[in-house]
C-alpha cells in the first residue's frame, strides 16, 4: 500500500529535523511522527527501557498503518534497532547513527566534534563506527547535558542555550576541531547559533538527509513510494503537554500538519 504512511518516532521534537528532510526528498509522503516528550530524555535512560519504549511506540504506528518506520533518535537506534526489524522482518526500518564516516571525510585537521548522548557514546554502534572510520581521527565527544532540555523548552537561540553550546565547542575548536558531527537528531534546531559560535570557516554533518535518501531507497526497493498525486497528511502525536511543541513544529516543517497528544 503505497500510499500509507511513513511513521517516525522519537524521544521528542528533534526527530521533526528528520521528518523536514524527508518532507525536502520526499514531498508526496505522508508522515505518521510520534514524539515521546512526557519520558524525554532518552540519552540518560537505560537500554533495556529505550528498547522497550521503541517496541510499543513502533508497534503503535504499524497498527495505525505505517508501511515504513524511520527510528529518528540516535539513542533508540542505538539500543533498539536490531530488535525492532527482528520483531517486524517486513517492514522496513531505517534507523540513524552518528555520522562519524562524513565527519571522518570532511576534516582537514583530522579532529572531529562529535555532539551526541550518552546513551549513543555507551552503544556498540557508536563504537563500531570509531573502528571502521576513525582511524588516525581524534573524535572529541562531548553527551551535551541539558542541550536537549533547552531545546524541547524552545530555547534556541538564548543566552543560556548559547553559553551551554559555547561551553562545549569552544574547547573542541581549541583542541583544533574543524568539523563538528550532530549524532541527535534535536541538535539540529540549533544549527544556526552552532555554526555562529563556530565561525562560518567550520563544518557542521546533520545526518537527517543521508536518512532520508536512505529512506528513499529502501521505499523504491519495496516499491512503496507513494504516488505523486496522493496528497500528504501529515499527523504529529506527542505524548507530552503540547504548549509550545506545536510552534516548534511549525518552525521546523511548516503548517502542513495536524498535532494531538497521544500517551503510549
Amino acid at each position: 500500500m503505497p500510499n500509507l504512511p511513513i511513521g517516525i518516532f522519537d524521544s521528542g521534537i528533534g526527530g521533526l529535523s528528520v521528518a523536514r528532510a524527508i518532507i525536502d526528498l520526499l514531498p508526496s509522503e505522508p508522515l505518521l511522527y510520534f514524539g515521546d516528550t512526557a519520558r524525554i530524555p532518552y540519552g540518560t535512560k537505560p537500554a533495556n527501557t529505550i528498547r522497550q519504549y521503541s517496541l510499543d511506540i513502533t508497534r503503535y504506528l504499524i497498527e495505525s498503518g505505517a508501511k515504513a518506520i524511520v527510528v529518528a533518535c540516535n539513542t533508540a537506534s542505538a539500543a533498539a534497532l536490531g530488535t525492532l526489524r527482528s520483531a517486524w522482518p517486513d517492514i522496513p526500518i531505517v534507523g540513524m547513527e552518528p555520522a562519524v564516516k562524513p565527519g571522518a571525510n570532511a576534516t582537514q585537521t583530522g579532529v572531529v566534534g562529535v555532539l551526541a548522548t550518552a546513551g549513543t557514546f555507551k552503544s556498540q554502534r557508536y563504537a563500531d563506527l570509531m573502528q571502521r572510520y576513525a582511524s588516525g581521527i581524534t573524535l572529541l565527544e562531548d553527551p551535551c547535558i541539558g542541550l536537549v532540555e533547552q531545546i524541547e523548552a524552545g530555547e534556541l537561540n538564548t543566552p543560556a542555550t548559547r553559553q551551554l553550546l559555547e561551553a562545549i565547542l569552544l574547547p573542541m575548536i581549541r583542541q583544533q576541531a574543524d568539523t563538528f558531527v550532530l549524532g541527535c537528531t534535536h541538535y539540529p534546531f540549533v544549527a544556526p547559533l552552532l555554526q555562529d559560535i563556530i565561525g562560518p570557516e567550520r563544518t557542521i554533518i546533520n545526518p537527517a538527509p543521508a536518512v532520508a535518501r536512505q529512506l528513499q531507497r529502501v521505499l523504491t526497493e519495496h516499491r512503496l513510494l507513494a504516488s505523486p498525486s496522493a496528497g500528504t497528511n501529515h499527523q504529529l502525536f506527542f505524548s507530552g503537554p503540547l504548549q509550545g511543541t506545536e510552534a516548534l513544529a511549525r518552525h521546523m516543517i511548516g503548517p502542513d500538519f495536524t498535532v494531538e497528544r497521544l500517551s503510549i
